[in-house]
């Protein structure tokens, strides 16, 4: 179970990088939920909530909000993959080119949960301090 888990998440970010809404649709249940810290900077920058609910809203999200902010050259490197049961823990690291213009490089790391075979859960954490800097120049107080 764990090994089907650890390749239904690596086919998940293979969708995610498609920013396709039918791909990305495919691998969520209808109520979802994607969580990411409180004021973080990517979503203070497109102004939206860290907490994303239901399908729709995550699907809109890295569909068409992700890609107006991290416009190109972005890449995923990753660090582990950790599955047990219905979790599936991932450690990366992504790069890109924002939207105007500057570098931008974080740590990630995510907390999959599963429900029948799809994404029913996502807990995002990363290093928010450096994402402001990356993004704003500054780390807010």
């Amino acid at each position: 179970m764990s090994r089907q888990n650890r390749a239904i998440v690596e086919d998940a970010w293979k969708a995610f990088a498609s920013h396709d809404a039918d791909r990305i649709s495919a691998v969520f249940t209808e109520d979802a939920e994607w969580l990411a810290p409180p004021g973080n900077a990517t979503a203070v920058a497109l102004e939206g909530p860290s907490h994303l609910v239901g399908r729709k809203a995550i699907v809109r999200f890295l569909a068409e909000d992700f890609p107006r902010l991290f416009v190109r050259d972005v890449t995923v490197t990753f660090r582990g993959f950790h599955a047990v049961g219905e979790r599936v823990v991932v450690e990366e690291t992504m790069t890109a080119t924002l939207a105007g213009g500057g570098h931008y490089a974080n740590d990630y790391c995510f907390v999959f949960e599963l429900r029948d075979g799809l994404i029913h859960r996502v807990r995002e954490y990363m290093d928010t301090a450096r994402g402001h800097r990356m993004i704003f120049g500054e780390v807010p107080r």
